[in-house]
């Protein structure tokens, strides 16, 4: 009986054994992909920021001199473009989230051809990022729509993306471009909501307001917590201004749009400096690491399934 036993274990590892060697042989190309383009350059930028490597001949050891030049020598820069990628997070992201979620609020109705209007505002997103800054670049130029429209208002003309006081501004304006995508996702989680509690609210007399308060919003802060950090990630790595500020290497007028980013191209690949530009980017590593912490740390106000 324990040979039986044992033959019937042999049995159930070999099966076992044989599922998971076909399940990892199905996820081998997503593995090697990851290793190599994705693993490897993250090791490899690692490595350069250590050295002063200018692409081509100087392969130079220099230890930690490109870190403590990012905060000595070129602090006032670096920390210039570190403030104007914050501001621009801390601008951005709450009217992006609100706006998307009041969209979705609208959206979120069973009425008839309710989703040829969800199509309408979730198309932009499909568009590339470079079609679409070229077509903001023309809309905000100096002879461009917007232009014309306060010319007719009587305003006059403004350099929307020539001007320091105006080309961040615009940069948040274009960012709205990209509202149906949260509104997508808003649609799912107000999805999740149990009818029967709206049924409920209804009954006991409640109002609109009081119902996306009590009920919508907290049972959709999950989502909210995923938006929100996903939002935090993507300013902080805006790069888009690069493509609108093409003409002054994506700094903008004064540098007002000389974001975190762009600064770490322009090092890598208009000055070569390859070493100092992985510093750069491990710095924002660091500090979108250390961001992450601190939600994750302060998140109990996310209300998960569980806790209801």
């Amino acid at each position: 009986m324990k040979r039986e036993r044992r033959v019937r274990t042999a049995a159930y590892w070999k099966i076992a054994i044989k599922k998971e060697l076909i399940g990892l042989l199905f996820l081998l190309p997503l593995i090697c992909g990851i290793a190599v383009f994705s693993v490897y350059p993250i090791l490899q930028s690692l490595y350069y920021s250590f050295f002063k490597y200018d692409m081509m001949n100087t392969f130079e050891f220099v230890g930690l001199d490109n870190y403590i030049r990012i905060f000595t020598v070129d602090f006032k820069d670096v920390s210039k473009s570190m403030y104007i990628t914050l501001l621009y997070t801390v601008i951005s992201i709450p009217i992006n989230l609100t706006l998307s979620y009041s969209l979705a609020l609208l959206l979120n109705k069973k009425t008839k051809n309710i989703n040829v209007f969800r199509l309408l505002i979730y198309a932009p997103v499909i568009i590339p990022p470079i079609a679409s800054s070229l077509l903001w670049v023309d809309i905000f130029s100096y002879d461009g729509i917007i232009n014309r429209f306060l010319n007719i208002l009587g305003i006059g003309s403004l350099n929307w993306l020539k001007s320091e006081d105006t080309a961040l501004f615009t940069m948040i304006v274009m960012n709205l471009w990209g509202l149906g995508g949260g509104m997508i996702l808003w649609l799912s989680a107000f999805k999740n909501i149990p009818e029967t509690l709206y049924e409920a609210a209804r009954i006991d007399g409640a109002g609109r307001a009081r119902i996306i308060f009590r009920i919508t919003v907290p049972l959709t802060t999950p989502m909210i917590f995923y938006n929100l950090l996903t939002a935090i990630i993507g300013s902080l790595q805006m790069f888009s201004s690069y493509l609108i500020a093409s003409d002054t290497n994506g700094r903008g007028p004064n540098d007002s749009l000389y974001f975190y980013c762009v600064r770490i191209f322009n090092e890598a690949f208009s000055k070569f400096n390859m070493g100092y530009a992985s510093a750069l980017a491990w710095i924002l590593f660091l500090v979108i690491g250390v961001l992450t912490v601190i939600m994750f740390k302060t998140g109990g106000w996310v209300q998960f399934g569980e806790d209801n």
